[in-house]
């Protein structure tokens, strides 16, 4: 994260005596990043947080990617069913090394606690409003807000009408506002698109002091691990740091617009090792008298392009609808479908939203994202 936070009640100095009212010392834990050389935050603790009461099942989820064709894809992923909570929702769509890319659709509460031990998530919400918890705190979340949870987080999520659909990108590496918008000790610089104060970070809640059995559902690579506490994981009295989570809304992205075409770098809002995330939002137009507002066509030889599209009218394809997914791999000339290009001239504005992920090595398709492929978006250019 790129500034530091403080939250309820703390000791003078990190590592020092921390008493309870009743004597007893409060636990301290560091929660960081990279073996104790990035990012961290220090939790205090009514209770030790290690309390674990019982190891419970390890479930299994094996990712099968499906040898296919190398060409450009539509994955109407408004076609796909899912239930349960959160968890169970999740539907895997791409993936590599770097990255795996899923939709969800809950459609009831959660009960249990999750955590993801292996990756940092990046929730993007399309439709729902309610809240994220997690033990720092409490950040209220609504329709096109990104939703950021460090690997490491306990969190639930709960949306009013427990109805919600959401896209999710893991990450194995970190989360971070791109490097070039950032001063060398990471403060937003003038010519971000965004700034802090667009920045909602968690609120910390009164300490729960609840005992009894809570199960925390553990997201790794493979699979999910249960662990039961004996304690409410939500017991901390203060907390500060740099690593926590965190909620933007894409409404606030201020899009930085030219005279010519600016490439899609522009639109950056996010960066990991392996990929980047944008997003084209509603925004003026080129201002040269000749502009060609739309992409023009071409060949990213060095990246693999995913676009949800999540509202309005997207000026330079047809056959989209909302929560459609087009994957254009490396390589493969793509752009504006037939009439697109030409019919962008003289236009002045556009509405739209639509989230694009760059990877930087080749996606893999997952088994779901060939029953809902469209078969005749790759000649949709004829």
């Amino acid at each position: 994260m790129p500034f530091y936070i403080k939250q309820g009640k703390l000791p003078e100095k990190p590592h020092t005596v921390f008493k309870k009212p009743n004597g007893e010392l409060h636990a301290e834990e560091l929660m960081g990043r990279s073996g104790f050389s990035h990012h961290s935050s220090l939790l205090y603790h009514l209770e030790m947080p290690t309390r674990v009461k019982k190891v419970g099942p390890f479930r299994s989820a094996e990712i099968r990617a499906v040898r296919d064709a190398n060409r450009n894809r539509h994955i109407q992923s408004f076609k796909l069913k899912s239930d349960g909570e959160l968890l169970e929702s999740r539907i895997m769509l791409l993936y590599n090394a770097d990255l795996r890319i899923s939709i969800c659709r809950p459609d009831r509460p959660t009960q249990d606690f999750y955590r993801n031990g292996h990756f940092d998530e990046v929730y993007y919400i399309q439709e729902g409003d309610g809240a994220l918890e997690t033990q720092f705190g409490f950040i209220p979340i609504r329709a096109n807000d990104y939703v950021v949870i460090p690997r490491g987080t306990i969190w639930k999520m709960r949306f009013h009408g427990d109805r919600a659909r959401l896209l999710l990108i893991e990450s194995s590496s970190m989360i971070t506002t791109p490097k070039r918008y950032r001063s060398p000790h990471g403060q937003l610089l003038e010519h971000a698109p965004f700034c802090e104060r667009d920045i909602r970070v968690p609120e910390l809640q009164k300490p729960s002091t609840k005992k009894g059995d809570y199960t925390i559902r553990t997201v790794l690579a493979d699979g999910v691990q249960e662990l039961t506490y004996d304690s409410h994981p939500f017991d901390l009295v203060g907390w500060d740091g740099y690593h926590y989570p965190w909620a933007f809304n894409v409404n606030d992205f201020a899009p930085i617009v030219g005279k010519l075409h600016q490439p899609p770098p522009v639109h950056q809002v996010f960066e990991a090792n392996g990929f980047v995330i944008c997003n084209f939002v509603d925004r003026l137009f080129d201002f040269h008298p000749d502009a060609i507002p739309a992409p023009y066509p071409h060949s990213n030889v060095d990246s693999d392009e995913v676009l949800f599209y999540s509202v309005g009218n997207f000026m330079s394809r047809k056959g989209i609808s909302v929560e459609s997914i087009t994957l254009h791999p490396m390589g493969l000339a793509h752009g504006p479908h037939p009439g697109c290009y030409e019919g962008s001239v003289g236009k002045k504005e556009t509405k739209e939203l639509a989230i694009m992920i760059d990877t930087f090595k080749p996606l893999k398709v997952a088994e779901a994202s060939i029953s809902v492929d469209d078969p005749k978006y790759p000649t949709s250019w004829l």
